[in-house]
This record gives structure tokens, sequence and C-alpha cells, in this order.
């Protein structure tokens, strides 16, 4: 029989902190609605402090929630879960996240299904699966990826060529648009808009995906996670190295940009019936 890597259950649910997509104030009738379930349960929700003010309520700063609740409620869609799960996985915190869009690959919680989530979570009825994290660096910058870090042209109109070693030892050469290194978590999203395999998201492993590669006999390539991974642009063309889509640094000449597996894990909270090749199938339209 398969096991799925969970983790084990909250040790106790008191005070619940919550972050809102950014720049949207439409949000404080959902967020209203959202405390008023949870506290017919007797569980007070605490917000962010940005997420409060721009509903106009009281909130306390990212770090002092982390270490003042027992999970997190991320709310909008995958965008903001990424950047929630990117800050939050160092305190171990599970994250939950409420989708108010189309249906995510992260966030598969809908408002509509959220009473039901509640009474499930009361009951223990609930699963916490750890994700894999990469941590990259470029000389004294250090940052964490959730989904994927993207080597890209920093001037459109010439070709990048990034050497590549696995290990201390080279491994390839690559010519093209730019480089995706995805963790299985980020393998649904840009990955694959550019034809890299779909991963389990429980695995543990790199996958390597060319961006508009100047040769057919570039290929994506998955790799185990416990490799360590460099990346060096050689030519005077500089690069940008792009963080789950948030973040960006430039990456010059002979800099090189480490990979690795980070020590931690990230924590998602889940429905149990939660099924990533049902997600897979609704998502991608797969039988129709």
């Amino acid at each position: 029989m398969r096991l799925e890597k969970s983790c084990k259950r909250l040790d106790k649910i008191e005070k619940i902190g919550v972050v809102l997509r950014p720049e949207s104030p439409e949000l404080k009738e959902v967020y209203e609605k959202i405390e008023e379930l949870f506290l017919q349960k007797e569980i007070p929700l605490i917000l962010e402090d940005n997420s409060a003010a721009m509903i106009e309520r009281n909130g306390i700063n990212f770090e002092d929630l982390c270490k003042n609740v027992d999970f997190l409620i991320s709310v909008g869609g995958d965008g903001t879960l990424l950047g929630v799960v990117r800050k939050a996985f160092k305190y171990d915190l599970p994250v939950l996240g409420i989708n108010l869009g189309t249906l995510g690959f992260l966030t598969d919680l809908s408002m509509e299904q959220l009473p039901k989530f509640i009474d499930d979570l009361m009951i223990n009825n609930y699963k916490i699966n750890s994700r894999m994290i990469i941590e990259g660096s470029i000389k004294d910058k250090k940052f964490v990826a959730f989904n994927d870090i993207v080597i890209s042209r920093k001037n459109l109109s010439s070709m990048l060529k990034v050497k590549a070693k696995i290990d201390k030892k080279a491994f390839n050469t690559y010519f093209g648009d730019g480089l995706i290194v995805s963790t299985p978590s980020g393998s649904t999203a840009y990955n694959l808009s550019v034809g890299g395999p779909i991963v389990y998201p429980l695995t543990e492993a790199f996958i390597i995906t060319p961006i508009a590669p100047h040769s057919l006999t570039q290929r994506p390539i998955v790799v185990p996670a416990d490799f360590e991974i460099e990346f060096k642009v050689p030519n005077s063309s500089e690069a940008v190295v792009i963080v789950d889509g948030q973040e960006m640094y430039e990456l010059k000449k002979d800099e090189i940009l480490n990979i690795k597996i980070a020590t931690k894990k990230a924590k998602m909270l889940h429905r149990s019936s939660r099924d990533f090749f049902k997600v897979l199938s609704e998502k991608l339209r797969w039988g129709n």
C-alpha cells in the first residue's frame, strides 16, 4: 500500500492567522464570513497587519502572527498562497488555502466547502502534507521558493547561455530563453506551460526544464533532491533570477546560482478527501 507523506495532527486549534490577497479590500465581507464560521467554534482569528489595514481591522505583523497561531489561512488564489507559504515555512506552520477564483492546484478549498471543512477539522478529519522547498543563493543573497526558480534573459534580443553543474560536476550547457528549476509542487505551474513533466507533489526531486531551447536535444530532466545544482551565465549577457514569480535578482556574468533542497518542509493543510489526480483531471480537462 502506498503511504502518503503526512505530518502529525495539529497539537491544538486555539488561534488561527489569516492573510488576505493584497490590494483586495472587497475581501472584507469574505473575511467576516470566515471569522463568523470559526467563532461559532469559539476559535478567534488574527489578521496579518497588511491585510487588516486593507479592510480597516486590527492586525499584527507576520512574524508575531506566526508565533501566536496554530496554523495560517491564505485567502485568495495560488499566488497569495505561494507568498504565505514561503514566509511561513520556517515557523513550521501549516497553511490552508481558500480559493476565491477557479480551481487552483494549491488552493483547493472553496468558501462553499469551508463550513464542512471546519466541522471535519474539529474531529481531526484532515491531512497535513509536507512539501519540498528550494533554497537558492547568489553570493550573499539567499531566498527560498515553493514553486520554482527561473533563470531568464535580461535582454530579450539575445539568447541566454547557462552552464549547469550537479554536485560540482559539469552537467549541461543550455542555450535558449532560460531555464526553470521546479519543485514537484511547482511542476503544474510555469514548468507545465513550457512542456515540463507533471510530478506528484509529495515527491522530493528537482525538475530542470529549458525554456525555448535552441536545440531539440535539450530536454526536461528530473533529478533527486539530494543533489546540489549550480548555474552560471558565462557570456556578457546578464540574466535575471525569478523566485516563484514574486522576487527578482540579477545574475551577472560568472556569478553562480546555487540551488538545493531546504532542510525544512512547507506544510499544507488539506481536506482529507483531496485527490491530486482529480484536481489534475478537472484543471486540465483530462477525459473531456
